[in-house]
Protein backbone atom coordinates (compact mmCIF):
# COMPACT_ATOMS: atom_id res chain seq x y z
CA UNK A 1 0.00 0.00 0.00
CA UNK A 2 1.44 3.34 -0.93
CA UNK A 3 1.39 6.55 1.33
CA UNK A 4 -0.83 8.37 -0.73
CA UNK A 5 -3.35 5.53 -0.49
CA UNK A 6 -2.70 5.37 3.13
CA UNK A 7 -3.37 9.44 3.84
CA UNK A 8 -6.76 8.96 1.40
CA UNK A 9 -7.63 6.34 3.97
CA UNK A 10 -7.52 8.58 6.61
CA UNK A 11 -9.46 11.47 5.40
CA UNK A 12 -12.05 8.85 4.72
CA UNK A 13 -12.07 7.10 8.38
CA UNK A 14 -12.04 11.10 9.72
CA UNK A 15 -15.29 12.03 7.28
CA UNK A 16 -16.80 8.99 8.67
CA UNK A 17 -16.32 9.55 12.37
CA UNK A 18 -17.28 13.04 12.21
CA UNK A 19 -19.97 11.61 9.93
CA UNK A 20 -21.26 10.02 13.25
CA UNK A 21 -20.75 12.56 15.56
CA UNK A 22 -23.10 15.24 13.15
CA UNK A 23 -25.53 12.47 12.46
CA UNK A 24 -26.28 12.85 16.30
CA UNK A 25 -26.05 16.80 16.69
CA UNK A 26 -28.38 16.28 13.05
CA UNK A 27 -31.08 14.32 14.88
CA UNK A 28 -30.76 16.87 17.75
CA UNK A 29 -31.70 19.99 15.13
CA UNK A 30 -28.10 21.67 16.36
CA UNK A 31 -26.90 24.25 14.29
CA UNK A 32 -23.20 22.22 14.10
CA UNK A 33 -24.71 19.11 12.45
CA UNK A 34 -23.39 16.37 10.01
CA UNK A 35 -21.84 18.24 7.68
CA UNK A 36 -19.76 20.91 10.13
CA UNK A 37 -18.70 17.86 12.15
CA UNK A 38 -17.63 16.03 9.21
CA UNK A 39 -15.83 18.95 7.19
CA UNK A 40 -13.93 19.80 10.51
CA UNK A 41 -12.84 16.13 11.51
CA UNK A 42 -11.85 15.45 8.05
CA UNK A 43 -10.32 19.07 7.82
CA UNK A 44 -8.46 18.31 11.21
CA UNK A 45 -6.57 15.03 9.97
CA UNK A 46 -5.93 16.70 6.67
CA UNK A 47 -3.99 19.07 8.43
CA UNK A 48 -2.65 16.88 10.87
CA UNK A 49 -1.54 15.17 7.73
CA UNK A 50 -0.17 18.30 5.86
CA UNK A 51 1.81 19.25 8.69
CA UNK A 52 3.70 15.98 9.12
CA UNK A 53 4.49 16.14 5.19
CA UNK A 54 5.51 19.32 4.34
CA UNK A 55 8.05 19.61 7.41
CA UNK A 56 9.48 16.76 6.27
CA UNK A 57 9.65 17.91 2.41
CA UNK A 58 10.98 21.67 3.71
CA UNK A 59 12.98 20.30 6.48
CA UNK A 60 10.68 22.24 9.67
CA UNK A 61 8.60 21.57 12.42
CA UNK A 62 6.05 18.47 12.08
CA UNK A 63 3.87 20.39 14.90
CA UNK A 64 3.66 23.98 13.41
CA UNK A 65 0.59 23.42 11.11
CA UNK A 66 -1.15 20.97 13.44
CA UNK A 67 -0.95 23.36 16.04
CA UNK A 68 -3.03 26.03 14.62
CA UNK A 69 -5.86 23.64 14.69
CA UNK A 70 -6.92 24.41 18.21
CA UNK A 71 -7.29 28.23 18.17
CA UNK A 72 -9.20 28.02 14.84
CA UNK A 73 -11.53 25.42 16.17
CA UNK A 74 -12.16 27.72 19.07
CA UNK A 75 -13.34 30.07 17.10
CA UNK A 76 -15.60 27.83 15.19
CA UNK A 77 -16.98 26.72 18.27
CA UNK A 78 -17.44 30.35 19.30
CA UNK A 79 -19.75 30.96 16.75
CA UNK A 80 -22.03 28.24 17.73
CA UNK A 81 -22.24 30.21 21.34
CA UNK A 82 -25.69 32.26 21.92
CA UNK A 83 -26.66 34.07 24.30
CA UNK A 84 -30.28 34.05 23.44
CA UNK A 85 -32.26 35.17 26.91
CA UNK A 86 -31.70 36.21 30.32
CA UNK A 87 -29.07 33.66 31.92
CA UNK A 88 -29.91 31.43 29.01
CA UNK A 89 -26.77 30.39 27.07
CA UNK A 90 -27.17 27.86 24.21
CA UNK A 91 -24.62 26.19 22.30
CA UNK A 92 -22.04 25.13 24.93
CA UNK A 93 -22.44 21.57 24.04
CA UNK A 94 -21.95 22.23 20.27
CA UNK A 95 -18.85 24.06 20.97
CA UNK A 96 -17.40 21.39 22.71
CA UNK A 97 -18.71 18.89 20.73
CA UNK A 98 -16.43 20.43 18.30
CA UNK A 99 -13.28 20.58 19.90
CA UNK A 100 -13.64 16.59 20.38
CA UNK A 101 -14.13 16.05 16.85
CA UNK A 102 -10.85 18.19 15.90
CA UNK A 103 -9.06 16.28 18.15
CA UNK A 104 -10.84 12.91 16.53
CA UNK A 105 -9.70 14.09 12.88
CA UNK A 106 -6.22 14.82 14.50
CA UNK A 107 -6.15 11.38 15.91
CA UNK A 108 -6.93 9.65 12.91
CA UNK A 109 -4.51 11.79 11.01
CA UNK A 110 -1.51 11.20 13.01
CA UNK A 111 -2.54 7.19 12.61
CA UNK A 112 -4.24 6.86 16.25
CA UNK A 113 -7.08 5.08 14.75
CA UNK A 114 -8.39 3.21 17.93
CA UNK A 115 -7.76 6.44 19.93
CA UNK A 116 -10.05 8.20 17.69
CA UNK A 117 -12.58 5.44 17.10
CA UNK A 118 -12.86 5.24 21.13
CA UNK A 119 -13.43 9.16 21.36
CA UNK A 120 -15.84 9.08 19.09
CA UNK A 121 -18.41 6.16 20.36
CA UNK A 122 -17.47 8.08 24.31
CA UNK A 123 -18.92 11.14 22.69
CA UNK A 124 -21.82 9.53 20.99
CA UNK A 125 -22.17 8.17 24.81
CA UNK A 126 -22.01 11.06 26.34
CA UNK A 127 -24.43 12.74 23.83
CA UNK A 128 -26.78 10.85 24.04
CA UNK A 129 -26.96 8.38 27.73
CA UNK A 130 -26.08 11.63 29.87
CA UNK A 131 -28.69 13.90 28.13
CA UNK A 132 -31.14 11.30 29.44
CA UNK A 133 -29.94 11.14 32.71
CA UNK A 134 -30.07 14.85 33.38
CA UNK A 135 -33.86 14.79 32.54
CA UNK A 136 -34.30 11.96 34.54
CA UNK A 137 -33.15 13.46 37.27
CA UNK A 138 -34.56 16.71 36.70
CA UNK A 139 -31.30 18.42 36.84
CA UNK A 140 -31.37 20.75 33.56
CA UNK A 141 -32.95 24.08 33.59
CA UNK A 142 -34.53 24.79 29.59
CA UNK A 143 -36.81 26.91 28.19
CA UNK A 144 -39.90 25.34 26.97
CA UNK A 145 -42.67 27.41 24.55
CA UNK A 146 -46.26 27.29 25.19
CA UNK A 147 -49.34 28.67 23.43
CA UNK A 148 -52.69 29.18 25.26
CA UNK A 149 -56.37 30.64 23.51
CA UNK A 150 -58.41 32.56 24.97
CA UNK A 151 -61.46 35.21 24.81
CA UNK A 152 -58.66 38.45 25.35
CA UNK A 153 -54.89 38.66 25.74
CA UNK A 154 -54.93 40.41 29.44
CA UNK A 155 -57.03 37.41 30.45
CA UNK A 156 -54.72 34.84 29.26
CA UNK A 157 -51.49 36.76 30.26
CA UNK A 158 -53.08 37.22 34.30
CA UNK A 159 -54.56 33.80 33.97
CA UNK A 160 -50.71 32.15 33.12
CA UNK A 161 -48.95 34.96 35.72
CA UNK A 162 -51.19 33.82 38.46
CA UNK A 163 -50.59 29.74 37.45
CA UNK A 164 -46.92 30.68 37.50
CA UNK A 165 -46.80 32.50 41.04
CA UNK A 166 -46.07 29.54 43.20
CA UNK A 167 -42.88 28.48 40.89
CA UNK A 168 -41.65 32.38 41.04
CA UNK A 169 -41.50 31.88 37.64
CA UNK A 170 -42.22 35.25 34.76
CA UNK A 171 -43.08 34.41 30.81
CA UNK A 172 -41.05 36.05 28.43
CA UNK A 173 -40.73 36.49 24.58
CA UNK A 174 -44.89 36.99 24.68
CA UNK A 175 -46.34 36.92 21.12
CA UNK A 176 -50.35 37.96 20.84
CA UNK A 177 -51.97 36.66 17.46
CA UNK A 178 -55.71 37.85 17.33
CA UNK A 179 -58.19 35.52 15.40
CA UNK A 180 -61.95 36.31 14.81
CA UNK A 181 -62.75 33.70 17.68
CA UNK A 182 -59.86 34.37 19.90
CA UNK A 183 -56.75 35.03 20.96
CA UNK A 184 -53.58 33.50 20.56
CA UNK A 185 -50.95 33.89 23.08
CA UNK A 186 -47.15 31.87 22.85
CA UNK A 187 -44.64 32.56 25.23
CA UNK A 188 -41.40 30.62 26.93
CA UNK A 189 -40.78 29.78 30.33
CA UNK A 190 -38.04 28.37 32.22
CA UNK A 191 -37.87 25.50 35.03
CA UNK A 192 -37.54 21.72 34.57
CA UNK A 193 -38.46 18.62 33.10
CA UNK A 194 -40.92 18.18 36.06
CA UNK A 195 -41.39 21.73 36.44
CA UNK A 196 -42.87 21.92 32.80
CA UNK A 197 -44.83 18.98 33.52
CA UNK A 198 -46.50 20.39 36.16
CA UNK A 199 -47.17 23.79 34.39
CA UNK A 200 -48.59 21.71 31.78
CA UNK A 201 -51.05 20.32 34.24
CA UNK A 202 -51.75 23.46 35.47
CA UNK A 203 -52.29 25.24 32.10
CA UNK A 204 -54.25 22.61 30.88
CA UNK A 205 -56.61 22.17 34.14
CA UNK A 206 -57.41 26.65 33.54
CA UNK A 207 -61.33 26.37 32.68
CA UNK A 208 -60.25 30.31 31.02
CA UNK A 209 -58.33 28.73 28.37
CA UNK A 210 -59.77 27.24 25.07
CA UNK A 211 -57.11 25.42 24.14
CA UNK A 212 -53.23 24.84 25.48
CA UNK A 213 -50.30 23.73 23.74
CA UNK A 214 -46.97 22.75 24.44
CA UNK A 215 -44.12 23.23 21.65
CA UNK A 216 -41.43 21.56 22.90
CA UNK A 217 -37.94 23.35 24.21
CA UNK A 218 -36.16 25.94 22.67
CA UNK A 219 -33.04 24.98 21.34
CA UNK A 220 -32.57 22.01 23.45
CA UNK A 221 -28.72 20.62 24.04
Amino acid sequence: MTPIIGDLEKLIIAAALGGLIGLEREARHRPAGLRTNLFICMGAAMFTLLSDQLAGTHTGDHTRIAAQIIPGIGFIGAGSIIHARGDLVTGITSAATLFVVASVGMAVGGGMYLIAAFATFLVLGVLSLLGLLERFMNLKIMFYVYEVAGSSADKVTAEVNGILEPFHRMISNVQVAPTPHHVRVRFECEGTRRQQAHLLRSLRDSALFESVTSLGPVQPE
